[in-house]
């Protein structure tokens, strides 16, 4: 007899369907190999597949991890708050805790009838990478890396992020890199495209990861801990940051879309 899994669909950063970037959350009794962990995420084609099991340790109250459509990935924003967002809305409770295996303990807060995402702010340096920029097809301000394959590229304004026309296969062929496009926005305060070809994610439509970089590098632009944020891809969506010492904390609506099953 198939095994029976609950399955939801949530577009996470968006108050309504068809924003902000959709994941699956799939809470399981035990983990399952890591092999099937990946196939179903390809099965759902999701830029992220969420899993959560019933932490035993006593240090958080759920286990967490997150496969793209091809591997397993260290740390993914937007699919944590969809998971607060499916686990507190069914099970109650003000706020969450997720133990991962390479981003710590992460903290889902409702906040009226939205949410804020606790991740560890994630620090880059000035520096170069002149193959991405000549495949992102537009000279930017600055360069920023981190060893972790995030990498920020500040233009001008938001009118310049909105342009560009990247060589997707000539940014995958570079590994799995984020290319986080970057500017002071019109409307928000920064805004944001996000490419992550490598990974199989050629645009992310909003993603929490690169906004942990995001946080404490306009944090340190800007002057200030708080702002709004904007990421401009097909879906959109918006997004409140604050840089809170080591933490980034981005906040944003969830809807559900689906609940069903998955039979495995």
């Amino acid at each position: 007899m198939p095994q029976k899994i609950p399955y939801w669909h949530v577009d996470a950063f968006a108050a309504q369907p068809f924003g902000g970037n959709q994941a699956a959350v799939m809470v399981l009794e035990e983990w399952l190999p890591d092999d099937v962990l990946v196939k179903i995420g390809g099965e759902n084609l999701f830029a992220e597949t969420a899993f959560v099991v019933r932490d035993t340790t006593g240090e958080a109250d759920w286990e967490l991890r997150w496969c793209t459509p091809t591997y397993e990935i260290a740390l993914c924003g937007h699919a944590t708050l969809a998971s607060g967002h499916i686990l507190l809305q069914r099970d109650g409770g003000e706020r969450i805790t997720f133990r991962t295996r390479k981003s710590g303990i992460l903290d889902v807060v409702k906040v009226g009838d939205a949410y804020e995402l606790a991740l560890p702010a994630i620090a880059t340096a000035p520096g170069e990478y002149p193959e991405a920029v000549a495949l992102l097809g537009a000279q930017p301000l600055e360069v920023w890396r981190n060893e972790g394959r995030y990498n920020v590229f500040l233009f001008e304004n938001e009118a310049a992020v909105r342009a560009l026309d990247p060589d997707i296969r000539g940014l995958g062929a570079l590994g799995t890199d984020q290319f986080i496009c970057t500017a002071p926005g019109d409307t928000t305060d920064i805004v944001s495209r996000v490419f992550v070809p490598g990974g199989g994610v050629d645009e992310d439509s909003v993603t929490g990861s690169a906004h942990a970089v995001l946080t404490p590098f306009w944090a340190r632009k800007l002057g200030r801990e708080s702002f709004t944020a904007h990421q401009a891809s097909t879906r959109g969506g918006d997004l409140a940051l604050r840089l809170d010492g080591d933490r980034a904390w981005l906040g944003g609506p969830c809807v559900t879309v689906v609940e069903g099953a998955f039979y495995l």
